[in-house]
C-alpha cells in the first residue's frame, strides 16, 4: 500500500521574512543528509543566497504556460524523489492544466508517496484574507484554502522582527514607520496564533484517537487598559483573540477621570461596549494617579498581559518624567506590554 507523503509548509507573515532560503536551505541539509531531494518550483526571482543554495540541488524544470510557471507534475512521479521542494504554494495554474491550483499538485505528489516542502505568506491562506485586508487595505486573488494548510504535517512560521523587515525598505517619516510597523506585528501575530492553532488541532486530534481526556487551565490573563483615544477595537479583538487561543481570561479596565469632554464620555462609553461585546470583566477604576491605579488591579488580579495605548508625540514632561507609558513598562514586573497606537 502506498504512504501518503509528508507535507511540510513553511509560513510568513509578510515578504522578505526569508521563507525561500529557509525552504532551499533544508532541502540542502537533507541532500547532505543523504535524502533524495529536488525542486519542483522556485519563485521568479530569488535573492543570490537563494541562488547558491538551489545551484546545490536537482531541479525538475516547470512548464511556462502563458507566463506562469506550471508544475511538472508527470515528470516529478516519473523522478519519484523523497523530497520535492516547492516554493510558492499559492499560485493559480492555467486554463486546461492538469489542476486548477498549485496546492492540488501538490496533494497529487503527496499522494503518490512523495514528501513535499513548500512556502506561502498568510495573505494568500482564503481565510485570513479578511483579516489581512483589515490590515493593509489588500489581498491576493491566489489563495490556499486554510483546511490545506492544517493537513500539513508540519507548519513552520519562519519569523522576523517587523523592524528588520523594515530594514529592508525605504519609508520616510517616523509615523508612516510606526503604523507600518504596528501592521506587520499583527500579521505576525496572526501567522504565529495560526501555527499554533495547527498544532493543537494535531494535539486535540492525537488524544481523540487514543481516547485521551485534554484538561486545560487559565494559562494567561489579559487586561486592556482603555481611554477615550485608545484603539479599543483592535485592543479588544486581539485580546479576544489571545484569551480563547490560551484558554485565558479577558479584562478591560478605565480609570474615572472627573475632567472628561462630552465628546470623551461617548468614546468612553463606546469603549465599554465593545469590551462587553468580547465578553471581557469590565471595571471602572477611580484613582488619582491613572497609571498607579493600573498597576495596583493588574498585581492584585494576577495579569500576565496588559495592553496600553499611546501616541506618538511626547512634550516636554513626557522626556523629564517618562511617559505614562514608560512608567507602566518600567511597573509591570512579569508581565508582557502590549502596546497600540492611539486613534488620530
Amino acid at each position: 500500500m502506498l504512504h501518503r507523503g509528508q507535507l511540510k509548509i513553511f509560513l510568513g507573515y509578510t515578504s522578505g521574512v526569508g521563507k525561500s532560503f529557509k525552504l532551499c536551505d533544508e532541502g540542502r541539509r537533507r541532500r547532505a543528509r543523504g535524502e533524495d531531494v529536488v525542486i519542483v518550483a522556485m519563485q521568479p526571482a530569488v535573492d543570490e543566497d537563494v541562488a547558491a543554495v538551489i545551484r546545490e540541488l536537482e531541479v525538475v524544470p516547470t512548464k511556462s504556460v502563458d507566463e506562469v510557471p506550471l508544475i511538472d507534475v508527470p515528470a516529478v512521479l516519473a523522478r519519484r524523489p523523497a523530497v520535492s521542494l516547492v516554493d510558492g504554494l499559492a499560485y493559480d495554474n492555467p486554463s486546461g492544466s492538469r489542476h486548477r491550483k498549485r496546492y492540488e499538485d501538490v496533494e497529487e505528489i503527496l499522494a503518490n508517496g512523495i514528501s513535499v516542502m513548500t512556502s506561502i505568506n498568510l495573505e494568500y491562506i482564503q481565510e485570513q484574507q479578511a483579516f489581512v485586508r483589515s490590515i493593509t487595505g489588500t489581498a491576493p486573488a491566489a489563495t490556499v484554502p486554510q483546511s490545506f494548510i492544517a493537513s500539513a504535517d508540519e507548519v513552520v512560521v519562519v519569523d522576523a522582527p517587523p523592524e528588520m523587515v523594515l530594514s529592508e525598505e525605504k519609508h520616510d517619516g517616523a509615523v508612516l514607520r510606526a503604523r507600518l510597523a504596528q501592521q506587520l506585528s499583527q500579521l505576525r501575530e496572526r501567522a504565529l496564533l495560526l501555527t499554533a492553532d495547527v498544532v493543537d488541532h494535531q494535539l486535540q486530534a492525537y488524544l481523540d484517537l487514543h481516547g485521551v481526556e485534554a484538561s486545560w487551565g487559565t494559562q494567561e490573563r489579559i487586561l486592556v487598559c482603555m481611554t477615550p483615544r485608545a484603539s479599543a477595537a483592535a485592543m479588544l479583538a486581539s485580546g479576544r483573540r489571545n484569551a480563547d487561543r490560551f484558554h485565558g481570561e479577558l479584562f478591560a479596565i478605565y480609570v474615572n477621570q472627573p475632567s472628561l469632554t462630552p465628546q470623551d464620555r461617548i468614546a468612553t462609553e463606546r469603549n465599554v461596549n465593545l469590551a462587553r461585546a468580547e465578553r471581557a470583566k469590565v471595571e471602572v477604576l477611580d484613582g488619582e494617579d491613572p497609571v498607579a491605579t493600573i498597576l495596583e488591579y493588574a498585581k492584585e488580579h494576577g495579569m500576565t498581559q496588559l495592553y496600553v495605548g499611546h501616541n506618538l508625540r511626547r512634550d516636554w514632561r513626557a522626556r523629564l518624567r517618562g511617559s505614562p507609558l514608560d512608567q507602566i513598562i518600567r511597573g509591570a514586573e512579569g508581565m508582557d506590554v502590549r502596546v497600540f497606537p492611539n486613534r488620530p
